[in-house]
């Protein structure tokens, strides 16, 4: 039986993700999840950390967008399905570059956001196959893909 690799991207401020991961557990899914570094400090940081102090900000965060990017472009070019979210509090710059990429590559994409943002994201949710409102979606739309069953 087929593992499906799930890249997990967006927003790192609420539990989505641990909900996603808990309703494929509870479904008894074959997937893996993968994500990017969530731990905001050290996505911050790591370039600088790993690579030598910059005093100007530009290229400090320059150095740690780098090394981050292996690690993203990695694990979404291995991915089956790649689920973007998107929150409300935020902009999300980097989850919308991660949307682009996906597209790109031609990976079967999720995108996962409040109605409200129906307006500015709507070439994201044009470029993705579906677009949900709900953690408890996706993890439907991961269930009826992988199984092929659809719950009534």
């Amino acid at each position: 039986m087929k593992t499906w690799k799930i890249y997990l991207s967006g927003e790192i401020h609420t539990d989505w993700r641990e909900q996603i991961e808990e309703g494929a557990k509870a479904a008894n899914l074959p997937v893996h999840f993968d994500a990017p570094v969530t731990d905001h400090d050290a996505s911050d940081d790591c370039g600088a950390v790993i690579l030598g102090h910059e005093d100007n900000k530009f290229w400090y965060d320059h150095k740690g967008a780098k090394v981050n990017a292996i690690r993203t472009r990695t694990l979404i070019s291995e991915a089956d399905i790649v689920v973007v979210r998107f929150g409300d509090k935020y902009k999300q710059w980097n989850a919308a570059f991660d949307a682009g990429i996906a597209s790109a590559l031609g990976k079967s994409l999720i995108v996962q956001h409040d109605p409200a943002l129906n307006h500015p994201l709507k070439e994201i949710d044009a470029a993705a196959l579906a677009t949900a409102e709900t953690p408890a979606q996706v993890v439907e739309i991961l269930r009826y893909v992988i199984t092929g069953n659809l719950k009534r």
